[in-house]
């Protein structure tokens, strides 16, 4: 009746997201004991390899051209040989490509990997230690490395194209968890340890290290540049945020706003989000300039108290990643299910299965998801597809050049201030 007020309830269902391929470790006698874990999964910055942690010590590197090919049966597949490079047929089956293809690697680490990042080098982009005068390495402008931590707290720098080992940098005391090149082309390397700090290594002045960034009072579990390589944000086991300036190294901001341990951290391709993952239930959106929350994106419903989000919820968000759109997230959690969500809602716009995940990552275009899992695996999914409005790109563009507070004071109209500040989402 008119009189009585109505209650509105909205079920919103989220689409499945499509799977398209699948890559499997060798089967051994000791692959159901610990140390077979896939803990990191990468792209190289030019889309050129895929890198997978798969166990026991190994990486696999693939070129990424040949997975996609493999994945749609564009060629060169047969069921009779021993690859572990799979991918579904129309029938829900496997089918095994063709052994032997070119530039595969199989990197023995000597220790478990936890981490791995890609780096190159841009020949314009110099040392910051200025009195060099003799290098043992020049990294060239077509060479692609790639950096491994590991359980024994030592980095191991790999040279993609060739497998070589080029650097071992040995300072860290405990487990290094995760690392971050300096999207620059710098070659400036970022680890993130077990022993309670992260370290800024440059590559081009042969690994030396640079600077130690204390300030956590645990572990730290990731850490992840912005864009323009000026600020790193670092996170771990505690429920602050880190903000650091690395011009001049110093720490920046603390952001407050988890209720428990935060593990995974990733900007937006234009620098004016931050994604933060935690245990907590949730993914949260930041302003990174303000230190301001823009979303909250639960795993949990209706949301646990913080006394409750603050222990075992079973619905720990294991890791999250920023698409190269700037417009999708993913997130793995603890449910068996990998999310994508769209930074203009509130629910998942798809969902899939997945089993112990704990790690995922965007490819380099932004279109397919990867997943890394406790059994050595990686699962790979098609990002929802939709067509970016212009109102986007340009806030894309501006954004990779202006902070929040440049924003603010544009003499524009006030909803369009506030859209560019991402405050309209």
């Amino acid at each position: 009746t008119e009189d009585k007020p109505s209650c509105v309830v909205v079920f919103v269902f989220a689409g499945k997201a499509k799977f398209i391929g699948e890559l499997l470790t060798p089967v051994a006698p000791f692959d159901q004991k610990s140390g077979r874990e896939t803990w990191t999964v990468a792209f190289a910055p030019d889309g050129s390899y895929f890198a997978w942690s798969q166990g026991h010590r190994i990486v696999r590197l693939v070129p990424w051209s040949k997975c996609l090919k493999n994945f749609h049966g564009v060629e060169g597949t047969n069921a009779s040989s021993p690859r572990h490079l799979s991918r579904q047929n129309s029938d829900g089956g496997q089918v095994v490509p063709v052994a032997g293809e070119p530039g595969e690697h199989t990197i023995d680490c000597g220790d478990i990997v936890w981490g791995l990042a890609f780096g190159s080098s841009v020949p314009e982009k110099q040392s910051r230690c200025v009195n060099i005068e003799w290098h043992r390495f020049k990294f060239g402008q077509d060479q692609l490395l790639l950096a491994t931590g590991l359980n024994n707290g030592r980095i191991k720098i790999w040279d993609v194209y060739t497998g070589k080992l080029l650097l071992n940098l040995m300072d860290h005391t405990d487990i290094v968890r995760d690392l971050t090149f300096a999207p620059d082309g710098s070659l400036m390397l970022v680890s993130a340890s077990r022993d309670k700090t992260l370290r800024v290594w440059d590559l081009k002045d042969d690994g030396n290290m640079v600077k130690v960034l204390r300030g956590h009072q645990n572990w730290v579990y990731c850490s992840s540049f912005s864009p323009d390589s000026s600020i790193l944000c670092s996170v771990g086991a505690g429920k602050a945020v880190f903000l650091w300036n690395m011009d001049k190294y110093t720490l920046i901001r603390r952001l407050e706003g988890h209720h428990n341990d935060v593990v995974s951290c990733e900007f937006s391709p234009d620098g004016a989000l931050l994604a933060t993952a935690s245990y907590d239930t949730r993914v949260i959106v930041w302003d990174p300039h303000k230190a301001t929350i823009l979303l909250e994106l639960g795993h949990l419903f209706p949301p646990p108290s913080p006394i409750f989000a603050g222990g075992a919820n079973d619905r720990w968000v294991r890791s999250v990643s920023f698409c190269h759109d700037g417009r999708h997230i993913a997130s793995i959690t603890d449910d068996r299910l990998v999310r994508f969500w769209s930074i203009e809602e509130r629910a998942p716009q798809a969902i899939a299965p997945l089993n112990n995940g704990l790690c995922c990552a965007f490819s380099t275009g932004g279109s397919v998801l990867a997943a890394g899992t406790r059994d050595g695996s990686v699962h790979f999914w098609e990002c929802p597809r939709s067509i970016a409005s212009l109102q986007h790109l340009c806030r894309l563009t501006l954004r990779r050049v202006m902070t929040t507070q440049q924003v603010d004071a544009l003499a524009i109209p006030a909803l369009l201030r506030d859209y560019l500040a991402y405050k309209v989402i």
